[in-house]
């Protein structure tokens, strides 16, 4: 299949009346939580909203819930990640990789992603936010070749961790850590990767749930350190 170049969204003005009629208002704790970079957050949302569906980055269904169920969603993981490495397995449509590039300029994300039109999305966008903190690495996770171990690895809505913890493990250096955003049957996945837990050595695996009180999306994130 042929990929069509995507366009720059800064030479494309967003037409009156179209998708900005179903996309939900910003939350009102949107912009604490972005602080100074909000502006960067507002532009990557409505990029998204813009081009989301066209390209295959977001259901038809998504715009009366991107801030809550999207931006904000990745956003609460932002706390969780440390100054250094940090890579996002399957990024597609930036979510969370670009979403914490905005908000952690002190973390180099580096976007995992195997399919050429989402990487050309992450590259144009990155590009047109002026995210000098973002590399992005074509491949599948467990084919990735980087030239330095990461500090923390994320993935939103990739795969259960039965298979999600193999195909990440070798990228993360000793003492490493895993912070996978993932559903409601979080639980259940974690007792089914119980021994594979255990042979890739990971410890201290707890399950976090975050956005409690603030926000109708809650966000649940397995968490664990590599030895």
């Amino acid at each position: 299949m042929n990929d069509v170049p995507i366009e720059s969204a800064a030479n494309t003005a967003p037409p009156a009346g179209s998708y900005l009629d179903h996309v939900e208002d910003e939350p009102g704790y949107a912009a604490a939580m972005f602080g100074e970079r909000i502006d960067l957050a507002r532009r990557y949302t409505d990029d998204l909203a813009r081009r989301g569906e066209e390209l295959g980055l977001i259901g038809p269904l998504e715009l009366p819930r991107l801030w809550t169920r999207h931006i904000v969603n990745c956003a609460l993981v932002a706390p969780l990640l440390r100054p250094g490495l940090v890579g996002d397995v399957g990024s597609g449509a930036g979510l969370p990789g670009l979403v914490l590039a905005v908000a952690r300029p002190d973390c180099h994300l580096v976007l995992i992603e195997p399919m050429e039109r989402r990487v050309d999305w992450l590259q144009q966008e990155a590009s047109d936010l002026g995210l000098t903190n973002v590399t992005v690495v074509r491949a599948r996770a467990e084919e990735a070749k980087l030239d330095v171990p990461l500090d923390q690895v994320t993935a939103r809505a990739v795969t259960a961790l039965s298979k999600l913890i193999p195909a990440t493990v070798k990228l993360l250096r000793h003492g490493g850590e895993m912070v996978f955003m993932k559903g409601s049957r979080i639980d259940d996945e974690v007792i089914a990767a119980k021994h594979i837990i255990r042979k890739h050595h990971i410890t201290g695996a707890e399950v976090l749930v975050l956005g409690e009180g603030l926000t109708p999306e809650l966000t649940r994130v397995f968490r664990a350190t590599v030895v």
